[in-house]
């Protein structure tokens, strides 16, 4: 305890920024160095997936929580975490904002929905093929660890970024929800389920497939038939929703003035660091992996059929068309509701925006053993490192 109150007084910043952001930065960098080392010598990347998920979690917890752990460094008193209820039932008297609670809970939703099933595949399989000559390396082997830490740093500073500020200046900041505060969650919400559809729909083929069900090498059902890649724009879209909800109340006087920002650069500022995640993620995505691996990969094996190449000319290759989508809706319940919160204006927005992002899913063009070899954001820098 003693080791972490000087951490504390270490990191005791003037800004309030500073002093949420370099002890979480902090923390994922040493959680993956302390999975590293023992993986390194075991030549084992079992605990690659599940160590960015708890590192995913430790980040949000951490920033949401420092506050109360300050206060206990400072003043020796027994420790007692802020409720997480009371900003939704007593708002007024509460030391964390719902903007805090909601936006750190979504990011913790997403990250255990995802690292579950990654830790679940690994143990099934025993390895992943991405890691069969890294592994070997002890310096490309530590810097995969150190490229996830770097990844959950920027994925979840807009999340850090809203934490920072003092429950009392996001209260102050105006109406209880904005605009941006709706079309943030709206857009999580629309994102998420979207991409948890296109997942079970992919899971199912492929299980029919598996069991002979059918013989069908193109996946070209449900969602498949509206984007040559439903999963990566889902996790688009709930990401630019986070991002859009932090960059409003980041924008906010009261934000601003807590943070000690102020103006237009103040405003550009908050917007950027909201702004990091989907960024980073669209140059790893769309010039280093994901999309431009898997088109080569299927253009080589697939590029002479003509069902391929038709699929390819008439499917958009990642922002599904309205028409498309409002068509396959119909009769959908889950899909309706999305359909509400994505609205044409919506779509829009994140196609002239080029927030297009996510780590890696295969288009479903692959047999069963290629299920899904690279969904995760922790496998982004991976492809960075095998490319």
């Amino acid at each position: 305890m003693s080791f972490l109150n000087s951490l504390l007084r270490a990191t005791n910043f003037r800004s309030p920024l500073l002093r949420t952001l370099v002890p979480s930065v902090g923390a994922a960098f040493a959680i993956q160095a302390a999975f590293a080392v023992p993986s390194i010598l075991a030549q084992s990347e079992r605990f690659y997936d599940l160590s960015g998920s708890l590192t995913h979690l430790t980040v949000i917890a951490l920033s949401l929580y420092l506050p109360a752990l300050r206060a206990r460094a400072a003043g020796g008193a027994p420790l007692q975490l802020p409720s997480l209820l009371e900003p939704f039932t007593n708002p007024s008297g509460a030391a964390l904002n719902w903007r805090q609670v909601a936006l750190s809970g979504a990011a913790a939703i997403w990250t255990i929905r995802l690292g579950s099933y990654l830790f679940q595949r690994i143990t099934q399989q025993g390895s992943d093929s991405r890691f069969d000559e890294i592994k070997k390396s002890p310096p490309k082997f530590f810097a995969a660890w150190m490229a996830q830490a770097t990844w959950v740093s920027l994925v979840l500073m807009p999340v850090v970024a809203l934490n920072s500020v003092p429950a009392a200046a996001l209260a102050s900041a105006g109406a209880l929800v904005g605009l941006t505060d709706a079309l943030g969650l709206g857009l999580y919400a629309g994102g998420l389920g979207f991409e948890v559809v296109a997942d079970r729909q992919k899971s199912r083929w492929m299980a029919e497939k598996k069991a002979k069900q059918h013989d069908e090498e193109f996946m070209t059902r449900g969602l498949w038939s509206t984007s040559q890649f439903p999963n990566y724009f889902g996790e688009s879209t709930l990401w630019t929703g986070i991002a859009t909800l932090a960059a409003g109340a980041l924008a906010s006087k009261p934000a601003q003035a807590a943070l000690g920002f102020g103006g237009l650069g103040g405003r550009l500022g908050v917007a950027a660091l909201a702004a990091v995640s989907p960024l980073f993620t669209t140059f790893l995505l769309l010039k280093v992996s994901g999309v431009p691996l898997s088109e080569k990969k299927y253009d080589k094996r697939y590029g002479d059929r003509k069902d391929y190449q038709q699929w390819k000319k008439n499917t958009p290759r990642l922002v599904p068309e309205l028409e498309q989508f409002r068509a396959l809706c119909k009769g959908h319940v889950v899909l309706g509701l999305m359909l509400k919160l994505l609205n044409a204006d919506v779509w829009d927005f994140l196609d002239l925006s080029g927030l297009v992002y996510r780590q890696g899913v295969d288009t479903g063009f692959d047999n069963h053993e290629d299920m899904r070899t690279n969904k995760t954001v922790k496998i982004a820098p991976m492809s960075l490192l095998r490319a």
